[in-house]
């Protein structure tokens, strides 16, 4: 996926927020420590720094969304991502992706007060979300 491509389903995928573009995917996707996964309509990003992996932005398509994008990204992403931990931060009015996190075995750790700011300056919190992904039985990962 190129980061023109993921530049366009993020803008759609977050029509409210600020969105990252071309320069910024390019940047990312170029760094060692950071972990693409995509499929069509939709990607994750995930950077790992001693073990430990933040889920930077997941994004699908809205005029694909529902279909198991969301879901099959998230599983690629957590398979490949050289990590014990990963963490992340959601919108807590995004159901949509938070029972996505939840379905991958997420749990809500933490609470950030006006986390996000939307374009019209309206202030949204997050939550903060973990999952362990040390463990001996890999069945209990997240499957796509």
């Amino acid at each position: 996926m190129t980061p023109a491509e993921m530049a366009r389903i993020h803008a759609a995928a977050f029509p409210n927020r600020r969105v990252w573009g071309v320069d910024e995917f390019a940047g990312l996707i170029q760094d060692t420590r950071v972990t693409l996964a995509h499929r069509p309509h939709g990607f994750a990003l995930a950077r790992t720094v001693v073990g430990e992996a933040e889920v930077l932005t997941v994004a699908v398509d809205p005029t694909h969304q529902g279909q198991g994008i969301g879901a099959a990204v998230m599983a690629a992403l957590l398979a490949q991502t050289p990590a014990q931990t990963a963490f992340l931060e959601v919108a807590d009015n995004n159901l949509a992706a938070i029972a996505l996190y939840q379905r991958c075995g997420f749990a809500t750790v933490g609470h950030r007060r006006a986390y996000y700011t939307e374009l019209d300056g309206t202030q949204r919190d997050a939550l903060v979300m973990r999952l362990n992904l040390s463990t001996d039985d890999p069945a209990s990962l997240p499957k796509a």
